[in-house]
């Protein structure tokens, strides 16, 4: 019989695959890749999270420095920047400034970025994301959203996030200093926190990405240090059950066009049982984490709405 057509180019992906293939009927996995390709995302295509499937690993940090941090792609990306430029922030240590810029993520296996990049004040943690030419990211001992132009090389706007807890107050379950984290998805910039009186739980508010200024909130009954990160797809918080379990869930979702939350369960494998950030890319229609030192890709299916 015919192999199974190899659909993904990184060698570093193979053997995740071989694996995959044994309990994946190829139908399926080929119907997996043609939704997870950059250019299908026309949000008419928006839906409901329904599957992820197994991490595919791009890369490994190589000093602690790199035990925990964040990783991304620009889903609507600024000249010169494409959507393969990569960036990466280790995020261990009281001092962290430097943002390291790849040409494309197969560069950062080899370690060797294109530039880095000097913030001028330091990052809190692992909840900064790329979105438009700009690293939006929580500046250390703040609760405040900072926009970093990456062109320009500057800090173009802050802002505080009202009432915002701030490092060590809500943190996902894992800690970390993650009480603030930034998404991104079809319809823009979210930041997710929380404060006094929501006494914890998750608080979600869309933020206007040139001037940061919040548009509009919803205040969840998740509560934000029982789960251990959370992402946004298609106007839809959904949070994971567990940083360091082996066969953790999605298990929740919170729908922002109708204010309601529900219970869902849905696996998702911790390979290397330290999982500090999930993104979601909207132009990937992918996972984006940082698991123990590894920088890894999730892909996932989404029904049709």
């Amino acid at each position: 019989p015919t192999a199974a057509p190899r659909w993904d180019p990184q060698p570093l992906a193979y053997q995740e695959l071989q694996s995959e293939r044994t309990e994946v009927p190829a139908s399926r996995l080929l119907e997996e890749t043609v939704l997870g390709r950059p250019g299908s995302e026309d949000s008419a295509g928006c839906g409901e999270l329904v599957w992820v499937g197994e991490p595919v690993v791009f890369g490994r940090a190589d000093s602690i420095a790199g035990k925990y941090g964040v990783w991304m792609k620009d889903p609507e990306p600024v000249a010169p920047f494409t959507r393969e430029t990569t960036w990466r922030v280790d995020t261990v240590g009281t001092e962290v400034r430097q943002v390291f810029q790849y040409e494309a993520a197969e560069q950062l296996a080899q370690g060797y970025p294109a530039k880095v990049h000097i913030l001028p004040r330091s990052l809190e943690s692992t909840g900064a994301v790329v979105y438009r030419g700009g690293l939006f990211f929580q500046p250390r001992r703040s609760r405040a959203v900072a926009r970093y132009d990456l062109r320009g090389e500057a800090v173009t706007a802050e802002r505080e996030i009202p009432g915002a807890g701030y490092h060590g107050q809500y943190p996902y379950s894992w800690g970390g200093y993650t009480d603030i984290d930034l998404a991104v998805d079809e319809t823009g910039l979210w930041v997710i926190y929380s404060t006094e009186k929501a006494r914890g739980a998750i608080v979600l508010s869309k933020l206007d990405p040139e001037t940061l200024e919040i548009q509009r909130t919803w205040e969840t009954n998740i509560r934000k240090r029982g789960v251990a990160n959370s992402f946004v797809i298609c106007g839809t918080l959904y949070t994971v059950s567990s940083y360091s379990a082996p066969n953790a869930t999605v298990n929740f979702a919170y729908d922002t066009a109708t204010s309601t939350s529900r219970a869902l369960s849905i696996p998702f494998e911790n390979r290397f049982r330290y999982l500090s950030m999930v993104d979601y890319n909207p132009a990937e229609r992918q996972l984006f984490a940082w698991d123990s030192f590894n920088m890894v890709t999730y892909p996932i299916r989404l029904s049709r709405a």
